[in-house]
């Protein structure tokens, strides 16, 4: 079985308030109605590990901060104590020292079986402190001191425990700020962490691309420079030829994204070898897109690219939901090129998510 931090801790109070009550068990002389002194210790430990053990209706709940402290609120921590648990235990701290004295007797009120009830009450409304019960937990602690120095007097109830059960309340709550401002800075700090992985991941991804389409373009584009070079510009309408094809490559490779492949940039060079102009656009919408989507995508690509006469050609992604892909093919309307152009080609290539 795993025991977790809370449930450590919960074992903890458990055995630290049955201590303290149990002192109210060790009578040193008779006590006027004992059945009243066993109910009394009855009923604050019910209400005691009530207090520790209780949830919020519907099973453990966040508080509206949890996100803000999730090491010491939510799942991971205690939870706000419901109000009527609060309300038993501030009742407890009014009429359990009332209780003992008289159920011991007012001669016996200073008797440390009867007095217990300071560290009692003061571990109870520590637990009220951590379970995010504030307000009901000083409220608690006030209610002692005023009924502690009613029955044995101000000075005889400090000097009996009153000031450490105020102080326990009071460190319970300042550790529980002091936890939840860590939490919440550790928490700063892994969004912090996370943002900064993510943005030095994706300089890495845009260094790796840059890699890539440098050494792409001195693939396409070394061997035509390494000709111009040779002969000093001095090109012929072969190698011009040959250095518009590899530009036009190259802005494929730049704008094409996710419509490429080998077959598409084979049917792209064809076209532009027979003396058409293709200008590829990949815009974006196909990101949602699975690989066999895709290929069979580009595969109808390959196809029409293949199969057009257009003088002009475009390759476009569509913004449309049932549309990926556009081929216009555009060509002059009469012998003459200085013609208005028409549209000979019109291709939609569908989207087929899978």
């Amino acid at each position: 079985m795993t025991f977790s931090v809370r449930h450590v801790l919960i074992g903890l109070a458990v055995a630290f308030t049955a201590y303290l009550s149990a002192r109210g068990l060790w009578w040193t002389e008779p006590v006027a109605r004992p059945v009243g002194m066993i109910a009394s210790l009855v009923v604050y430990l019910l209400i005691t590990w009530l207090c520790l053990l209780v949830e919020p209706a519907g099973g453990r709940r966040t508080t509206p901060d949890d996100h803000d402290v999730p090491l010491t609120a939510g799942s991971r921590g205690p939870v706000p104590l419901p109000t009527w648990a609060a309300a038993l235990a501030f009742a407890l701290a009014i009429a359990l020292p009332t209780g003992l004295t008289l159920f011991a007797g007012t001669g016996s009120a200073g008797a440390p079986y009867v007095t217990w009830y300071i560290g009692g009450i003061g571990a109870l409304m520590t637990i009220v402190m951590v379970r995010r019960r504030t307000w009901w937990a000083w409220a608690g602690t006030a209610a002692l001191a005023v009924v502690s120095a009613v029955w044995l007097g101000p000075l005889n109830a400090l000097a009996m425990g009153l000031v450490g059960s105020i102080l326990w309340v009071g460190v319970a709550q300042l550790l529980m700020r002091s936890f939840d401002r860590a939490a919440r800075d550790t928490s700063q700090l892994q969004e912090l962490q996370a943002a900064a992985s993510s943005w030095q991941a994706a300089q890495s991804g845009r260094r790796r691309e840059r890699r890539v389409q440098v050494q792409r373009a001195l693939t396409i584009a070394g061997p035509v420079l390494t000709r111009a070079i040779e002969v000093g510009g001095a090109i012929s309408p072969a190698d011009r030829a040959e250095a518009t094809i590899a530009e036009g490559r190259l802005r494929d490779e730049l704008r094409g994204g996710r419509l490429l492949d080998d077959d598409v940039r084979e049917a792209l060079e064809r076209a532009r070898r027979r003396g058409a102009v293709v200008t590829v656009y990949d815009e974006g919408g196909l990101d949602d897109l699975s690989e066999p989507a895709l290929v069979t995508i580009r595969r109808e690509l390959a196809a029409a690219v293949g199969s057009a006469h257009s003088d002009r050609l475009f390759v476009r992604t569509s913004p449309d939901a049932d549309v990926a892909v556009t081929v216009v093919g555009r060509s002059a309307g009469g012998p003459g090129r200085g013609e208005d152009e028409t549209v000979d080609l019109w291709r939609e290539i569908p989207r087929r998510p899978a």
